[in-house]
């Protein structure tokens, strides 16, 4: 339906997170009909979906995208669109997808970074336990290193890539980078001391101090980091994975972790969903081992990601509603 220039539209939320910044969405595209079905199971709110014109989600299966008839877009309310059924959507159904969530990665990636580097766990527990142990009371304890004193190599140099890279750079840190087109132009503000392919991951990892993996999961790169790849790091070096759980084979991971391979990894994603008896999700018991930090995939979930990513959805949903180009398009709708 139209008033003015653009028109009304339905709208349907099903993501449980952006669902709760439901008062600022509605703000940003104030004159459309909402419905926020986060709560809902997907049979609940089949026909909704069917009849909406816009869905907001942040997964969708196979068997709900068929059900969805008249949407113009799905927007997708975070980066990867790996969990969203995209083949199985109309034709006629636009993509979107939305970022903001670099920054705050990126400070994690500093923050595990120093926390591994200077063992923070193990000398926090150490403490507790009653143990004052530096190399004033045990000359075998270790001396930390200092960051401008270590390399980072980057496994891919997208938008969290690209932002490690310059808080990495503000530290003094030398860092090194590969990624699928080494040819590229370089993100603003970043300058590797060098930038190489796929064929140079290896040298990457033999070089790097701290490996920080960033890439999006795909085919092409699930298992990515496999026992050669665990094999090539140096002893000393620490395996930071803010990508996804299986670009890392977590088998080869366990091992190397247990063995000594690598010095230790700082985990922000896993192999699954978390359930009783696999949490955190990983068929290895990885929260057994002292050199690891486990977080719960929350490294991105900072205030200003979503307020950020609410922006942009309205922005979507209001360029749908007056025929405005879409910002952050992953799929165009093929035209009628």
């Amino acid at each position: 339906m139209r008033t003015g220039a653009a028109e009304v539209l339905d709208v349907v939320v099903t993501d449980p997170i952006i669902s709760t910044f439901a008062d600022r969405l509605v703000a940003g595209a104030p004159s459309h009909r909402w419905k926020f079905l986060a709560d809902a199971s997907p049979a609940a709110r089949a026909d909704d979906v069917a009849r909406a014109d816009v869905v907001v989600c942040s997964r969708m299966s196979p068997e709900e995208a068929r059900t969805v008839a008249s949407a113009r877009l799905v927007h997708v309310t975070g980066a990867g669109v790996d969990r969203v059924a995209v083949g199985d959507l109309p034709a006629s159904t636009a993509v979107a997808n939305t970022f903001h969530h670099a920054r705050p990665i990126a400070e994690h990636v500093v923050m595990t970074t120093l926390a591994l580097v200077r063992r923070l766990l193990p000398t926090d527990r150490e403490l507790r336990a009653g143990t004052w142990r530096t190399i004033l009371t045990d000359r075998a304890a270790p001396l930390h290193p200092t960051l401008d004193t270590m390399t980072l190599g980057l496994v891919g140099l997208g938008t969290i890539g690209a932002e490690t890279a310059r808080l990495a750079a503000g530290f003094g840190m030398d860092v090194v980078a590969v990624r699928h087109r080494p040819e590229a132009p370089l993100p603003d503000g970043v300058s590797p001391r060098w930038v190489g392919g796929d064929a140079d991951l290896h040298r990457l990892l033999a070089e790097s101090d701290v490996v920080v993996v960033t890439v999006p999961l795909s085919p092409a790169t699930e298992g990515l980091i496999g026992a050669a790849e665990l094999d090539a790091m140096r002893e000393s070096a620490f395996l930071v994975n803010v990508a996804r759980g299986p670009v890392v084979a977590q088998d080869a991971l366990h091992r190397a972790l247990s063995r000594g391979t690598i010095a230790g990894a700082a985990l922000d994603v896993w192999w699954g969903a978390p359930e009783p008896g696999r949490t955190p999700p990983a068929d290895f018991p990885f929260a057994e081992l002292d050199n690891v930090i486990l977080t719960p995939h929350y490294s991105g979930l900072a205030l200003s990601t979503f307020e950020r990513r609410v922006v942009d959805i309205a922005a979507n949903i209001e360029a749908v509603a007056s025929g405005a180009p879409l910002r952050n398009r992953v799929r165009s709708a093929a035209a009628s």
